[in-house]
This record gives structure tokens, sequence and C-alpha cells, in this order.
């Protein structure tokens, strides 16, 4: 008896075996496909994050990591009681928080007028025109932004000068700075991200559309009702994404547009560590700043997430 119950389980294993080469068998090349971004994922994501254990030690390029002296908390406590800290979370936080009321509608509206749009060929060179942004640089866009912006020879201050009054240098004006990133921002994203909700809005059946023009509904209505609803999944994910990557105001536009004059406005996590980790040398402390942005980040992506589930759109 004992015999024939191992031969029953040996039996179920033997057939996933074969199962499992046969899916390989038949998907190999999709596995070898995979194979580039899991490399780069371990080479560039997974083993640096042993270099965490820097934020812990008074890290020394002589001695090494596991040469350094263990430090415990020290870097923590000193980023807490720093006035640059708050500075700094003060306009990551900003900015953050101004990308995501301006940026992150935007594209839902443009992708819902264009949507709406009945002739096709200029729908394609619509999408064409707001997607291309996307593309340039941000070195690029910042050489653009300055030379629009210029006191002498800009656009905008030529119009001013026009109007009578005195040119302004925007990109000194600390009060101008979150505005003019944040524009740049919204205007270089947009189009990518209206092409992500026309993708979504695909997903709609379009005989809802038409039961609903039969029921009487106005365009107005058919948007509220219909495709909302429809890719409403989508934008839960993204602003989930969005939400957990709040400290992350990215590096290149703002180390490319600010300036001294514009540090107590404009200085966020990225730029900070790049100061204080590369160019004062303090490597332990830079990495302390950025072990607590993404600690930070990960807390705010579980907390939405969770908040996902309450309204019945789990991620995961």
């Amino acid at each position: 008896m004992e015999l024939a119950a191992d031969k029953k389980e040996e039996a179920p294993a033997a057939e996933r075996k074969s199962e499992l080469r046969r899916h390989f068998s038949l998907h190999k090349w999709l596995y070898i496909f995979l194979i580039p971004g899991f490399l780069y994922l371990l080479v560039f994501k997974y083993i640096p994050m042993f270099g965490i254990v820097i934020a812990f030690k008074d890290f020394s390029l002589v001695r090494g990591i596991w040469g350094s002296d263990w430090i415990g908390l020290e870097n923590f406590a000193y980023l807490f009681q720093s006035k640059d800290f708050y500075i700094v979370l003060r306009n990551s936080l900003l900015l953050s928080c101004y990308q995501i009321i301006f940026g992150f509608p935007a594209p839902i509206i443009l992708a819902i007028m264009l949507n709406e749009v009945r002739s096709v060929i200029f729908k394609r060179v619509s999408q064409t025109v707001l997607y291309l942004p996307h593309f340039i640089s941000w070195v690029v866009l910042a050489g653009i932004v300055m030379n629009f912006l210029s006191p002498s020879t800009g656009p905008v201050n030529h119009v001013i000068k026009a109007l009578g009054h005195e040119p302004i240098s925007f990109l000194l004006e600390p009060s101008y700075f979150r505005t003019i990133l944040v524009s740049a921002e919204v205007w270089k994203g947009v189009g990518w991200g209206t092409i992500i909700y026309l993708a979504a809005m695909t997903g709609i059946d379009p005989s809802l559309y038409e039961s609903a023009r039969m029921d009487g509904a106005s365009r107005i209505q058919q948007v509220r009702y219909i495709t909302l609803p429809g890719i409403a999944s989508t934008i839960i994910v993204l602003l989930i994404l969005q939400l957990g990557n709040i400290l992350d105001n990215g590096f290149e536009q703002v180390f490319l547009l600010y300036n001294p004059r514009t540090y107590d406005v404009a200085d966020v996590f990225e730029t900070y560590t790049y100061r204080i980790g590369l160019i004062d040398g303090r490597l332990s402390f830079g990495a302390a700043v950025g072990l607590f942005k993404a600690a930070v980040g990960f807390v705010l992506i579980l907390m939405a997430n969770r908040i996902a589930k309450l309204f019945g759109k789990q991620i995961w």
C-alpha cells in the first residue's frame, strides 16, 4: 500500500516536470529575451544595495567599506538635526505636490480631448507633436528654457520690455523657480502620459458609447460615466507609482536650472546628496540621505497600495 501511495505521489511530480519542460521549450526565446533585463536589475539595482552599509559607517576610501569604522545611526542623527534637511524635505515635497496637482491630471484631460476628436489625421499629428518633447534630453530642454527666459534675448522678456517694463531674470528669482521647473516637466511629460491613457481607452467597449448615445447622453456625460470609469484602474496605478516616488524630483532638471541664489527653493534630495556626497566628499552622510529617501518612498508605496485596496483596486 505504501508503494502504491509513493507511486501516486511521484506521478503528479513527473507530470509537473514534463509540463515545465514543455513550457520552457515553447517559450524559450521569451525567457532568453528576459536575461538582459534581469542582468541589468542584478548589476545596477540589487548588487549596489550592499553599499547601504556605508550609511552606518565612517566611510574611508582608503580603508574601504568593511575596514571603515562602524558609527551606527550617527549620520541619521546629524541629518535630522540639520537645518538643510528640512529645507530639502520641504522643497522635495512641494515640487512633487505641484507635479501631482498640475502634472498628473494634464495627460488625462489631454487624452480625453484627443479621444473625442473625430479627425484621425489631426489626432495622429497632435499625438506626434505632443510626445516629441519626451525624447528631448534635460540638457537640451534646460538650454531651451534658459534661452526662452533670457533677460537679454529671450522672447518672454522682449514682450515684457515692449509693454514698458524692466526685463526679469526669471532663473535668478526664487519666486519663479518652482513654476518654471514644474511647467517644463509637465510640458515634457504630458504627451507620453497621454499615450498611456489613450491606450487604456482603446480597451473600453464601443457598444457602451453607442448605448449611451441612444439614451441621449451628452459628450460630457459619456466621458463622466464611461471613459473615466474605464480608465480608473490605470489612473490609480499611475497615481500610486507617483506617490511612491514623491521624494524623487529628478536630478538633471533641478541641477541644470538651479543656482546658488535659488538653493532655498530648489535644492532637493538628489542635488543635496550630490553636493554633500560627491562635492564635499561626505560619502557616508550622502548614503544616509539616500537611504532615508528610499525608505520613505517604500513606506508611501505600501500606504498608497493599502488605500487602493480599500477602493477595490488592488495592484499587487
